[in-house]
C-alpha cells in the first residue's frame, strides 16, 4: 500500500497493491498495523457506510462538529466519482481550500479525510457504490454542511449544475464562512 500526502496537510491518498491474475484480483484495503506504520498514527474505525447512487447524484458537502467529528477512509466499490473535500480547520494554512480526485473501481484509490473537513462527491458513471469507514459514530445533532456551489470555493464538479441531483437539505447548506454552528 502506498500512502501519498496531498497538497492539504493530513489528507492522504492511498493506493493499494493489487494482485491480479486470470481469476480476478485481490488487495488489502485496510490493515491497522500498515496504517500506523505508513500514516504515522493509529486509527480506530467504528462505523462503515455504503451508498448507491446514479449519475449526477451529488452528496455533500457534509461534516460532523465537536465531539462527533469524523475522520473517514473513502473508496468506490463500483463506478466512478469525483470526490471533494474542503479544509475547515481554522488553524490550518489550507483553511477554505478544496482538494478533489477521481475514485473508481478501476484505480482502487482511497482517500483519508481527517476530522475537520467537509466531504462530498458526485457520481460520474451510470451508477456507483461508495464505501467509507468512520472513526466516530454519526450524530444528527452534530451534522453540518457547506453549499456544493459555494461561490468562494469555485468547485468544478465536472457535471453541469442543471444536471446535478442534489438533496434539498444539501442545497440549503450555508456558504463557507457561515457554516459553523
Amino acid at each position: 500500500m502506498a500512502f501519498k500526502q496531498t497538497t492539504i496537510p493530513g489528507l492522504l491518498l492511498i493506493e493499494p497493491t493489487v494482485f491480479g491474475d486470470d481469476r480476478g484480483y485481490f488487495f488489502e484495503s485496510f490493515n491497522a498495523k500498515t496504517w500506523e506504520n505508513e500514516a504515522g498514527f493509529p486509527i480506530n474505525f467504528v462505523q462503515d457506510n455504503q451508498a448507491f447512487s446514479g449519475r449526477g447524484v451529488l452528496r455533500g458537502l457534509h461534516y460532523q462538529t465537536g465531539d462527533a467529528a469524523q475522520a473517514k477512509l473513502v473508496r468506490v466499490l463500483q463506478g466512478e466519482v469525483l470526490d471533494v473535500v474542503v479544509d475547515l480547520r481554522e488553524d490550518s494554512p489550507t483553511y477554505g481550500q478544496h482538494y478533489k480526485c477521481h475514485l473508481s473501481e478501476e484505480n482502487k484509490l482511497q482517500m483519508f479525510v481527517p476530522r475537520g473537513f467537509a466531504h462530498g462527491y458526485v457520481v460520474l458513471s451510470e451508477t456507483a457504490v461508495f464505501f467509507y469507514k468512520c472513526d466516530n459514530f454519526y450524530s444528527k445533532a452534530h451534522e453540518g454542511g457547506l453549499r456544493f456551489d459555494c461561490p468562494s470555493l469555485k468547485i468544478d464538479w465536472e457535471i453541469e449544475t442543471a444536471n446535478l441531483i442534489v438533496a434539498e437539505r444539501d442545497r440549503n447548506f450555508p456558504s463557507l464562512g457561515h457554516h459553523l454552528k
